[in-house]
């Protein structure tokens, strides 16, 4: 199965495959966002050391498996984020996750990350369309997704409700509709 490569750039972003021996990194970032993530992202409630270490073990099986390419996101040689590009819509899609620490957050950078990952999803072969899904109570993500070009093309109750108390169990589905690589021959 054909995948992304391991390092990505984008304008100020370079993206860099996470790795089971990056936990410090990672452990480092979700500590120091905690307050910042826990409105969208619930695995921050309960992050500690273990929790990470296991994420990390996941994103590597993923990987190998052809199911998601989780990246840090890295400015500067500083790593301010994470992002990922999941096979998790449906045949022919890709979904885009992002998330920053505060410090770097209003610099554009989630956008030039997101650019890196689109960029990557056009090559796959197969893929014809890319989504940003978020809560529509965080505009902040669907503002990324617009300046990319995305199309609003829905919203959807989730059917267990939020994850979060900020949450409101409603997610804006954004898409790129893509000219979907030819899948390679057998």
């Amino acid at each position: 199965m054909e995948q992304p490569a391991a390092i990505l750039r984008s304008d100020l972003v370079e993206l860099r495959r996470w790795r089971t021996q990056d936990i410090e990194i990672l452990d480092r970032l979700v500590i120091e966002s905690r307050d910042h993530l826990l409105p969208w992202m619930p695995f921050a409630a309960s992050h500690d050391r273990k929790q990470g270490e296991e994420c990390l073990a996941r994103w590597e099986e993923e990987w190998a498996a052809g199911q998601a390419y989780s990246y840090a996101i890295t400015s500067g040689g500083a790593e301010v984020g994470s992002c990922s590009l999941m096979r998790r819509i449906g045949p022919g899609g890709l979904d885009i996750g992002y998330w920053l620490h505060p410090a770097w957050t209003g610099k554009g950078l989630a956008t030039m990350a997101a650019a890196a990952l689109v960029d990557a999803g056009r090559r796959l072969p197969g893929i014809d369309r890319i989504e940003i899904h978020h809560d529509e109570a965080n505009p902040a993500s669907g503002a990324v997704a617009r300046r990319l070009g995305f199309t609003e093309v829905g919203h959807v109750r989730l059917p267990d409700g939020p994850d979060t108390p900020h949450e409101t169990g409603i997610d804006v589905i954004w898409r790129l509709q893509i000219h979907p690589s030819p899948s390679p021959s057998p």
